[in-house]
């Protein structure tokens, strides 16, 4: 009697191993580049904000012929998550005064937050966005000034 030999389908567990790691190299190479693209993507919020700021501090200017604070130019940051903390100072310092946003855990060099104290004077403006978009010890800080150059001062990225 001739035994007709059954075929066996499916993989054998080697090849089962050479799929998994397979897979695991493409993760390895794929999640370090998304996060730095979700990364990068966080850091429109406070680009579009402060070109915001800009627009409504200029628009002031024309009707006052001077720059003033957030609540007398009635801006406040867009969006229902904000990740960045906002300053407005004078012409050359960033962190007189700040919108801060309870999602917003940020603290400078010394460990302190910023607080209140002044708003841009008449003649220059300089707006700040201070945030830690990926977790890590380092602030992602931007600023812009009365004329609209915007800056990463510190990048988080």
């Amino acid at each position: 009697m001739i035994k007709k030999m059954k075929s066996k389908k499916g993989f054998t567990l080697i090849e089962l191993m050479i799929v998994v790691a397979i897979i695991g190299i493409l993760a390895a190479i794929a999640i370090p580049n998304f996060l730095k693209f979700q990364a990068k993507s966080k850091q429109s919020e406070a680009k579009t904000n402060l070109k915001a700021v800009y627009t409504a501090e200029t628009s002031y200017f024309g009707e006052f012929n001077q720059y003033s604070s957030f609540d007398d130019i009635n801006w406040e940051p867009v969006g229902s998550q904000v990740r960045y903390r906002y300053t407005l100072g004078d012409g050359n310092d960033l962190g007189n005064t700040s919108y801060s946003s309870s999602a917003v855990d940020w603290t400078d060099d010394n460990g302190g937050t910023a607080t209140p104290a002044i708003a841009a004077d008449n003649s220059a403006f300089t707006a700040g966005a201070y945030g830690n978009i990926d977790n890590d010890d380092t602030p992602d800080c931007w600023a812009i000034d009365d004329s609209n150059d915007l800056d990463n001062t510190l990048n988080d990225v």
